[in-house]
């Protein structure tokens, strides 16, 4: 074989991808259209958000990239959700469009047993069972035991403005077109899907007066455990919030037909949670106006990205639309926003390695899978890029559990549920978010990465510290008493608590509401010399010690059945009890555990209850 794994496209799910497998294997291929446009942010170039920010992390603590490029001078950052729980706190940093996608290259050019070429490829080279590598546009062959497929949204794509469709991909790069003929010939199921992008403003066109400054956040954030460099306040740039208003509402109500998405022209089907501006209209008809944000694309301001106004209108129309914003009436137009539809395999094609069931060999990761966002192409990247690896070399495949990460609660949903829109990761979608935080990424997955090989020495050296470090702290907590003093009454006083003439065990000390970790270090001096993520995980762990334990204890009491392994051949259609839903959609899906089965649709408790007496019954016999 001329390599171990090859990695088809250099978007974000294909670098994690590549790097995964790299650390796995002595020869990778990273297959791209353009080198310079590995890792290119098409529509908002930001990392991270709701729950995304999170799997940044995860992403991280798994030996991956993307954090560690977002943390080199970020535009803007900030920690979303302070005022909530823990569980869904994130960070999101809007990085520059163009810096972003060469810090990428770099960290890629660093991995000595990883070859990056440009070359399309047209096709797949393919057995009836397996993929053995794969075909070039120019007629080349090149053989490899795992193909990765992490195409985006180039397969068979079209970019959409008003009535003018054009075959080709963001940024005018070339679809992929034959690629997704063979695809379709090999017999896999095929969706088509759409998303859409703004457009993007001159800087020096927009009226700030007119918009509300939305500054960004000090401190120190990062998305990297290895980062120990921050951004402060002062050299990071604002966004803006300006709004539409019923002149834009009437405008866009007049022409409603004319824009792609309502004209029939689009037959694929768009995120929900992502919508273009004339759907907002449409849905919430009695909204008067739509918040959106001015971003910056540049460090020197000169592109600006606004946020909330993605449209299947032409040029014209966007032009006249944009200008009845307040603070945007004379903006220029730099890039029009467009629609681009794009084709996709079926979620429910691969099982939780992120393989491709029906074809040995054949992987797959990001929006070719079902997904929309950086983030979870990245997430699912890394996983699909180690399992090809590990696959090849014939070693145990690496999964993730709900409970483990938000990339496994990402990949269960896609191959058990299906995705019938583009899927966008939520933090309502995780049952156990306060154990999948933000802050313990690290304590979650980075042993584990070590032991599959993703986890290099330099980060596990870290990670044992940083563990070491919280551990302690927890124990020093646990074994100190403070007693009573003036200054401990005084900061209990500040808080609206009463002192008592009693000592304090720490732990019970810091578990107070309003006591925060900062003033527990006044009576626990030790503590002020934690890390800033120590020192969340610490006051995180502390305080919500009791929920933590009882999740953990009902995780542990649904494992024996969520892991209990259904055996293969099972002919639902006969199986006395389930109800007919259950029996084809059993029988669609194929489920491998008791618990991937009771998170199909259409399979109730009744039925698993059902098929858990005939695995016994199966098991006596």
């Amino acid at each position: 074989m001329d390599f171990d794994v090859i990695v088809v496209g250099g978007g974000h799910a294909g670098i994690e991808a590549a790097r995964a497998a790299s650390s796995l294997s002595r020869r990778v291929l990273l297959l791209t259209l353009s080198k310079a446009m590995i890792g290119n942010t098409p529509c908002n170039p930001h990392i991270g958000g709701s729950a995304k920010g999170i799997v940044v992390r995860e992403v991280d603590a798994l030996g991956g990239l993307m954090g560690l490029a977002a943390d080199s001078h970020p535009l803007q950052i900030k920690m979303l959700n302070r005022s909530k729980g823990p569980g869904v706190r994130c960070l999101r940093a809007q990085v520059a469009k163009h810096e972003y996608p060469k810090h990428i290259l770099a960290l890629l050019e660093e991995i000595a047993n990883l070859e990056i070429r440009e070359a399309e490829v047209s096709g797949l080279l393919f057995d009836g069972a397996k993929v053995t590598g794969v075909q070039l546009k120019s007629g080349e062959e090149i053989t490899s035991n795992s193909v990765v497929l992490t195409t985006g949204t180039f397969l068979d794509s079209s970019v959409i403005r008003g009535s003018n469709a054009k075959k080709e991909g963001p940024d005018g790069l070339p679809a992929s077109i034959s690629l997704a003929a063979f695809l379709r010939k090999m017999g896999l199921k095929i969706v088509r899907f759409k998303t859409g992008t703004p457009p993007r403003l001159a800087y020096d066109s927009i009226d700030f007066s007119k918009a509300e400054v939305e500054p960004g956040e000090g401190g120190p954030l990062a998305f990297s455990y290895l980062t120990r460099e921050y951004t402060p306040l002062e050299n990071q740039l604002p966004c803006y919030l300006v709004y539409t208003n019923e002149k834009t509402h009437s405008l866009i109500r007049e022409h409603l037909k004319e824009s792609a998405v309502y004209s029939g022209l689009i037959s694929g089907i768009g995120p929900r949670y992502c919508p273009s501006i004339e759907s907002k209209l449409v849905r919430f008809p009695d909204r008067t106006r739509h918040q959106l944000f001015l971003e910056p694309e540049e460090a020197d301001y000169s592109s600006v990205y606004l946020q909330g106004f993605s449209t299947g209108f032409d040029e014209s129309m966007q032009e006249k639309m944009v200008h009845t914003i307040a603070g945007l009436e004379h903006a220029k137009i730099l890039k029009y926003a467009y629609q681009i539809e794009y084709d996709a395999i079926s979620s429910l094609e691969f099982d939780h390695y992120l393989r491709v069931k029906k074809v040995a060999g054949l992987f797959g990761a990001g929006q070719i899978v079902g997904t929309s966002g950086y983030e979870e192409a990245a997430g699912l990247g890394l996983v699909a890029g180690a399992n090809a690896a590990l696959s090849a070399a014939g070693k145990e495949l690496l999964s993730l559990g709900r409970d483990e990460a938000y990339i496994g609660v990402m990949i269960d949903d896609l191959v058990t549920k299906g995705a019938d829109e583009p899927y966008r990761l939520l933090s309502s979608r995780a049952e156990h978010r306060l154990l999948l935080r933000h802050d313990n990424a690290d304590l979650r997955l980075s042993e584990k990465g070590r032991r599959f090989g993703l986890v290099d020495d330099v980060r596990y050296a870290s990670f044992l510290k940083r563990k070491k470090e919280v551990e302690a702290a927890i124990d020093l907590l646990s074994k100190t008493k403070i007693r009573p003093s003036i200054e401990r009454a005084e900061y209990l006083a500040s808080l609206g608590y009463e002192d008592s003439n009693t000592g304090i065990n720490a732990k019970d000390f810091l578990k107070r509401p309003k006591v925060s970790i900062e003033g527990a270090s006044l009576f626990v001096p030790e503590l002020a010399s934690l890390s800033p993520d120590s020192k969340l995980t610490v006051e995180t762990e502390v305080k919500f010690e009791g929920y933590i334990a009882r999740e953990e204890k009902e995780i542990r009491e649904t494992k024996a059945y969520e892991k209990m392994p259904i055996p293969r051949g099972i002919d639902y259609a006969c199986l006395d009890g389930l109800r007919l839903e259950a029996r084809q959609k059993l029988a669609e899906r194929d489920p491998l555990t008791i618990g991937e089965a009771g998170r199909i649709p259409g399979v109730n408790p009744a039925d698993v209850t059902v098929l858990l007496l005939y695995l016994r019954k199966v098991a006596n016999k």
